[in-house]
């Protein structure tokens, strides 16, 4: 006799929105298995800051609340970071102001206040967010799947009723690559690209914006490195990095923070962030079996990964 499947669940992908979702699914009491292209740490997620905080990110009212879940959950793993790679981390979100957050703000980021001209020369927020060592924690969440009885497979997927066959429920968590999977057109790239150097001391965390230049600088210490950014090039492919834009990255930081001027480069990151218009987060029974798409959540993924994970499990 032929082995039911008809529970099994099959997540496509494995970023931070995949692997989290997968984990999520596989703690429920779910057999689940993972299907991606490439392991989690040659992900785009892999490359990401990657700083908690809800920006960017529509549709904006849902988003909030997954970004709140996620945060508790932050909250919690930061107390072994040194396993999980999540650490509370002080900074200023430049450009940002008291009264232009809602009520959300002050009630869940306990010493949120307008930052002193002393760590910022503009008006900003100081606050004490989720700061993530992705490779850290894509290795953590794996892990924790495969305690939870999962499987990882690596494999090219072209066409979601491949996974259909083999699994009653099928997670579409497949981020840029969702363009080509499902056909949606509103998927983009924005590329971005980073600078790893030596860290000659800061740390906190900075995020600057000029909305003349159309820029965002921001400088996040990660254990044993500084990760400077960074771009947002909409509709660039390329993962090569650039030298004239590392340069100016570098530049741009040493004008916030002089002493990263010298500091020596480890490396050099791209990635492409799965960009849409709003995340696209729903049932879809078309097909005959269910199947549900989590993608789209551009530069955000790790901002609202448990709580999108969540509502998936909800969905099933």
């Amino acid at each position: 006799m032929a082995e039911d499947r008809s529970g099994d669940v099959i997540v496509v992908g494995s970023g931070v929105i995949g692997l989290t979702t997968a984990l999520v699914l596989a703690e429920s009491g779910r057999r689940v298995r993972i299907w991606t292209r490439e392991p989690a740490e040659r992900t785009t997620s892999a490359v990401a800051g990657a700083l908690w905080w809800p920006y960017a990110i529509e549709p904006r009212d849902l988003a909030r609340q997954w970004a709140l879940r996620s945060l508790s959950v932050y909250e919690e793993l930061a107390a072994r970071s040194g396993e999980t790679g999540v650490r509370m981390v002080e900074g200023v979100m430049g450009e940002a102001r008291l009264d232009e957050q809602g009520a959300w703000a002050a009630a869940r980021l306990p010493g949120l206040r307008a930052s002193t001209a002393e760590e910022y020369r503009g008006s900003g927020l100081w606050a004490r967010l989720p700061l993530i060592d992705m490779p850290v924690h894509l290795g953590w969440l794996r892990s924790r799947f495969l305690r939870a009885g999962g499987t990882v497979e690596t494999r090219t997927v072209t066409d979601l009723a491949e996974a259909g066959a083999q699994a009653g429920v099928v997670v579409n968590c497949a981020g840029l690559g969702a363009r080509e999977l499902v056909g949606d057109a509103a998927v983009r790239p924005v590329r971005g690209q980073l600078v790893i150097v030596e860290n000659p001391g800061v740390r906190t965390w900075l995020v600057s914006t000029d909305a003349v230049a159309g820029t965002t600088t921001y400088l996040f210490p990660q254990p044993g490195r500084l990760v400077l950014g960074g771009t947002t090039e909409e509709d660039a492919w390329s993962l090569t990095p650039d030298p004239g834009v590392a340069a100016g990255i570098v530049e741009r930081c040493a004008v916030l923070r002089p002493e990263v001027a010298g500091a020596r480069v480890l490396g050099h990151r791209v990635g492409l962030r799965p960009v849409r218009g709003a995340v696209r987060l729903e049932r879809d029974v078309s097909g005959g079996g269910l199947l549900v798409h989590n993608y789209g959540h551009g530069g955000g993924g790790v901002t609202v990964a448990w709580g999108c994970a969540e509502v998936v499990l909800g969905l099933l």
